[in-house]
């Protein structure tokens, strides 16, 4: 039996790889996707349906992040996505609240705007951004900064926008 922690690990990292297969110029095989797709889904319908939600805010954080790239990043609906999405976006309005300005709550604050691309989330991510020393950002910071700017210029990434 996983823990919360390490449920919430995996179902993130198995999105992650999922949002970015193929984005290193590798092929993308369609049982390769298939399989990633089905395991991502797995996961956060099993994320979902056990009613974790974490004890302490980093970890209430660290659940609806994970949930929301799951639901994000794969592309199967039995009918529930929508309905389970709006639940998690409700929880992650308190959570956000609570959370001190870190690593985490830029990537719940990308996350999330990429669900309603409400601006005072975006300039929050942004004052975040700006409070990090540039000169020492981590890994991670640098590529939570990558997905914030992905998200803000492409808020619509599936919608074809005619003018």
């Amino acid at each position: 039996m996983f823990s919360l922690s390490e449920e919430t690990v995996a179902l993130q990292r198995a999105a992650h790889d999922l949002m970015y297969l193929g984005m290193d110029g590798s092929p993308v095989y369609s049982d390769d996707l298939s399989r990633r797709n089905g395991e991502v889904y797995r996961l956060t319908t099993a994320l979902y349906n056990s009613g974790a939600k974490g004890s302490t805010v980093e970890e209430q954080a660290n659940v609806c992040l994970a949930l929301l790239m799951g639901y994000s990043a794969s592309f199967i609906d039995h009918g529930e996505k929508q309905k389970h999405v709006q639940e998690i976006l409700d929880r992650c309005w308190g959570i956000l609240d609570s959370l001190p300005a870190s690593l985490l709550k830029l990537r719940l604050l990308t996350a999330c705007y990429g669900e309603v691309f409400d601006e005072p989330l975006a300039e929050e991510g942004r004052a975040i951004i700006a409070s990090w020393d540039t000169a020492s950002l981590t890994p991670e910071q640098q590529e939570a900064i990558e997905e914030f700017q992905n998200v803000i210029n492409n808020p619509y990434p599936w919608e074809e926008v005619k003018n």
